[in-house]
């Protein structure tokens, strides 16, 4: 069964930490062999069976004009937030190889580089939507509902703006070496499954259709608590659809009707159990998974600092030799 991590190159790893002592996350991206070295970090500390990608899903904000920063212990802040019409005008057109040549460049030095597949990434629409209009994280989305609800014209603009973003950076890394990529809309459970149906799945239907001419597999995460939002991704051409925490692989799967094959779904927040936890919380997960084909361990979330990295190593040995060994004791029944 193969194992990775959301946010697996992070501030659990101490010498990561060191690096962020020197570099800002923003700074590290623009080094491209600085963003690959720590890329490629968690393959070898941790054995995982894929790298992803050290980027942020702000980044492509910046060739659109939007002003930003990763602000400690906040996250993305603003300078200028989308709230209008006129907002949406001022976003310049987006181009990935002008725009981040420095994550294409990336990108091929880990192509080079890994013996592992490399995951890319990009924020959805909805996602990055709340950051420019909110101006900083929300938890409630007060702005961000509001143009919604009251302003659909603008709402719809700028979302298929963001989309068009989105379709363009995926397929730039697919052709920079990214053996596949992820969609991530991790605030998207914030809305109802109407809401979300109206006004953010037709651009999530839009990226993946623009993708669908190329082989390599794409995954989306609908965020977390999104389990309500799954009946709904029935049409969507991705492969694999990411778990949050708070449902279970069986309904996941009934929900999605089978059609795809989905990874997670470990609370991140479980790591800072005893070994002994986590390892039944991991069998759990594995044995759900291994009803059906198609499965990637992984966690319902990105990681946390608290995550230890000895832990994380033990789980990813944990998660090979349960799943092998129960995979061939499901081969001898069958």
């Amino acid at each position: 069964m193969p194992v990775w991590f959301m946010r697996q190159a992070g501030r659990y790893d101490p010498d990561y930490r060191k690096i962020k002592e020197k570099y800002s996350l923003l700074e590290i991206c623009s080094r491209p062999e600085l963003a690959a070295e720590v890329t490629m970090m968690p393959v070898r500390k941790l054995g995982v069976d894929a790298a992803i990608l050290y980027s942020d899903i702000m980044n492509p904000l910046a060739p659109l004009g939007v002003s930003f920063d990763i602000v400690k212990d906040v996250g993305p802040v603003i300078a200028d937030p989308v709230r209008s019409a006129r907002d949406v005008d001022r976003l310049k057109p987006f181009d990935a190889e002008s725009g981040l040549p420095h994550v294409l460049e990336t990108i091929r030095l880990l192509r080079r580089e890994l013996d592992v597949p490399l995951i890319g990434f990009a924020g959805a629409p909805f996602t990055l939507a709340s950051y420019l209009v909110e101006g900083r994280p929300s938890k409630t989305y007060r702005r961000t509902k509001a143009l919604m609800y009251g302003e659909p014209d603008v709402w719809f603009r700028l979302m298929d703006r963001l989309a068009d973003v989105a379709a363009k950076y995926l397929r730039a890394q697919i052709g920079a070496g990214a053996a596949a990529v992820q969609l991530f809309d991790s605030w998207a459970g914030a809305l109802a499954p109407a809401d979300y149906e109206r006004y953010v799945l037709p651009s999530v239907m839009r990226i993946f259709d623009e993708l669908a001419d190329l082989p390599q597999p794409k995954i989306y995460f609908p965020g977390v608590a999104s389990g309500e939002l799954l009946p709904l991704l029935r049409g969507l051409k991705a492969d694999v659809i990411a778990l949050d925490w708070r449902i279970t692989i069986g309904e996941a799967r009934r929900r999605l009707g089978s059609r795809f094959a989905v990874q997670g779904n470990l609370d991140p927040y479980v790591l800072t159990a005893p070994m002994e936890v986590i390892r039944d919380q991991a069998r759990r997960i594995v044995d759900e998974g291994i009803r059906e084909p198609g499965f990637v361990f992984n966690l319902g979330h990105g990681l946390y600092p608290e995550a230890s990295l000895e832990k994380l190593k033990a789980l990813t040995a944990f998660v090979r030799d349960h799943s092998r060994e129960a995979l061939m004791m499901r081969a001898r029944t069958v």
